[in-house]
């Protein structure tokens, strides 16, 4: 069995939809009628055929620049009262994508970046740093708890991370509870910063959570597949925490198509979540291609499981440089085993391991695009579908020189666990910042697709 995940980009199977169907009512032209031409091919998207039904086929092909349009011409007419609050998140590893590309510093690009999306009427750009403070503080949280019940609960340890939803879509729908089970709970940075927009921001702006329209900008197709799950959706408000999401190279897209130089779009700071403050510099976390969940947590279990403070990690490359491994050792003794696995081959080596019982680690960073989340399909591609490895590396130079904040020194962060959540260890914070993840449509054959 074939999977069909090593499909190309100009594969004859791949399907091609139309960024917005005219079944969908907006037909009348604009001032934006003439940037809805982009088709989004299934093989962006990491989860293939299988992994996906047509419905959610058809409501990912509408994450698309003309949902956006849509919006932004309906706070143009004059019925207010269907007007919405247009919000956009940037995600970090989107931002060295557009420094590398316009050749600006990372500071003066998401400047830049968040000037041109104001210009088109955008109301707030944030930064979802803040977000993945709070996944990544949840995580190292979850990760000494499950240390600690290793010995009672059979499917504690390992602990996968479960921030790449590449990862977690491709574990509930071909994997089984074998491994779900070992998934963290914590929600991704994408799906937390939808419950600080609609949730903490909307209540300070005294907003209903269906009067803001949430984007998420992204590196990956499949940021747009995690915005539509269920367990993410408001019944109340008939509202997802995320409503659209563009990749880096979509907002690239309409720029292009509006004809925008970059020099000419004026700078302007971004938004806070926190009353009038502007963001300073932007800051990253540790990890050298993604949020850096490996490096932060075996640090935290390093302190708080074995009282060690660990300045500087060693990575050990293996089978591959995308398979790497980090071991604490104390009294002659690894007490800590950590991996990071990066693309589709590496996680299903992982995982025929785990089945096998000879599973020696007890967390993996696991993220399904090949160099991690600067490399995802969505802004590190040529036109011809294939990685602009030149791109590729100035993004990483660019991504390495930011500077790395811990996510317990963010004051705003300690400030809501108070405020806005009601205690560290409370049930909102269960609520708000945890998901639980199972398997779907179980099937033994498919731990045996070749890759």
């Amino acid at each position: 069995q074939e999977c069909s995940k090593k499909q190309k980009n100009d594969d004859t199977q791949s399907t091609s939809v139309d960024a917005l169907s005219s079944s969908d009512g907006f037909e009348e032209k604009n001032e934006f009628h003439t940037l809805a031409n982009a088709k989004i091919l299934l093989s962006d998207c990491l989860a293939c055929d299988s992994c996906m039904t047509s419905e959610e086929g058809a409501r990912v092909f509408q994450q698309n620049q003309k949902e956006l349009f849509r919006i932004l011409n309906l706070n143009k007419k004059c019925d207010t009262s269907k007007h919405k609050v247009l919000a956009v998140s940037i995600c970090p590893q989107s931002l060295p994508y557009f420094a590398a590309k316009f050749n600006l510093s990372v500071n003066d690009a998401v400047k830049k970046l968040c000037g041109f999306l104001k210009s088109l009427g955008v109301h707030y750009v944030f930064d979802t740093t803040i977000a993945a403070d709070f996944s990544i503080l949840e995580s190292q949280r979850e990760f000494v708890q499950r240390y600690q019940r290793r010995n009672q609960e059979e499917h504690a340890l390992p602990m996968f991370a479960s921030a790449c939803p590449g990862w977690i879509r491709y574990a509930e729908r071909v994997l089984t509870n074998l491994v779900t089970s070992h998934i963290c709970t914590a929600k991704s940075p994408q799906q937390i910063m939808g419950s600080l927009v609609k949730g903490y921001f909307a209540r300070q702006q005294n907003l209903s959570p269906d009067k803001i329209f949430h984007v998420i900008v992204a590196p990956c197709y499949d940021k747009k597949l995690e915005a539509l799950r269920e367990d993410f959706y408001t019944a109340l408000y008939n509202s997802q925490e995320v409503d659209c999401v563009l990749t880096s190279g979509e907002i690239v897209q309409i720029m292009e198509q509006k004809n925008v130089s970059m020099t000419d779009v004026t700078e302007v700071a971004v938004d806070s979540l926190f009353d009038e403050i502007k963001e300073g510099d932007v800051v990253r976390h540790d990890g050298k291609r993604s949020d850096g969940y490996l490096e932060h947590i075996f640090k935290h279990a390093a302190k708080e499981l074995f009282g060690m403070d660990v300045k500087e990690i060693t990575y050990k490359a293996l089978k591959n440089k995308d398979f790497q491994e980090v071991t604490l050792e104390k009294d002659g003794e690894t007490v800590l085993r950590f991996a990071a696995a990066y693309g589709f081959r590496n996680i299903q080596n992982m995982v025929l391991k785990l089945k096998k019982g000879k599973f020696v680690y007890h967390f993996v960073e696991v993220l399904a695009c090949p160099g991690g989340c600067l490399n995802g399909k969505g802004q590190a591609q040529t036109e011809d579908g294939k990685p602009d490895k030149a791109l590729l590396n100035q993004m990483e130079e660019v991504y390495a020189a930011i500077p790395v904040r811990l996510p317990e020194t963010n004051m705003h962060v300690q400030k809501m666990y108070q405020d806005w959540l009601e205690g560290v260890d409370s049930k909102k914070v269960q609520e708000t910042l945890h998901t639980k993840y199972s398997a779907v449509n179980q099937t033994a054959s498919n731990l045996d697709i070749k890759w």
